[in-house]
């Protein structure tokens, strides 16, 4: 009788090599499955958007740091006079405007909702080398709030949009010179996400 070496094997258990490579797919597929259905956690977190019911607590907020706030069918409205941003007839805001830009930069940051930068003016015609009428002062106000924002603060410049209403949406009398400087201002409007 001759000896038997593995080399002369008969090919009986040839059969478990394609069996184990089976397996280890199977497994394969079972784990790479298994793993794709793990939950997530998203890459980048966004704050959540701030609610109705938020606006409440932002308008407080804003109040503490002695801003005007009211809350509207549009969204949380920030009403700032022409006094406090800008000089008379010009664009660039003022530097003793900053911190209260500053305070509502922090609440802006916060939040991922959009903001509507509202542009408004008085109804005496302004007419200088840089604007040729009331739509343009306000305008470009809107648009220095803008890029101040985006560049100065980081917010986003999707999330920033400018409407200039020029005279025709007062707030006071153009009859009285108190009520023509409540007219000549600037509204941040912070709008509500939609359900």
């Amino acid at each position: 009788m001759k000896p038997k070496y593995l080399a002369e094997s008969s090919g009986r258990d040839r059969w478990m090599v394609s069996y184990m490579d089976v397996l280890t797919i199977v497994l394969v597929f079972f784990v790479s499955n298994a793993a794709r259905s793990l939950p997530r956690p998203p890459a980048d977190p966004k704050p959540a958007p701030a609610a109705p019911q938020e606006f409440g607590q932002l308008r407080e907020r804003l109040a503490q740091h002695g801003l005007e706030a009211r809350i509207e069918s549009r969204g949380l409205v920030i009403s700032l006079s022409q006094m406090v941003l800008f000089h008379s007839g010009e664009d660039q805001i003022s530097r003793e405007a900053l911190p209260m830009v500053d305070q509502i930069a922090d609440v802006l940051r916060e939040i991922p909702n959009n903001v509507i930068l509202a542009g408004h003016a008085d109804g005496v015609p302004i007419h200088n080398r840089h604007f040729k009428n009331n739509w343009d002062l306000s305008v470009a106000r809107g648009l220095q709030l803008l890029e101040l924002l985006s560049s100065r603060y980081g917010i986003p410049e999707s999330r920033l949009s400018i409407a200039s209403y020029g005279p025709y949406r007062p707030k006071g009398p153009n009859e009285t010179e108190e009520g023509r400087a409540s007219n000549r201002r600037v509204e941040i409007i912070i709008t509500r996400i939609p359900n």
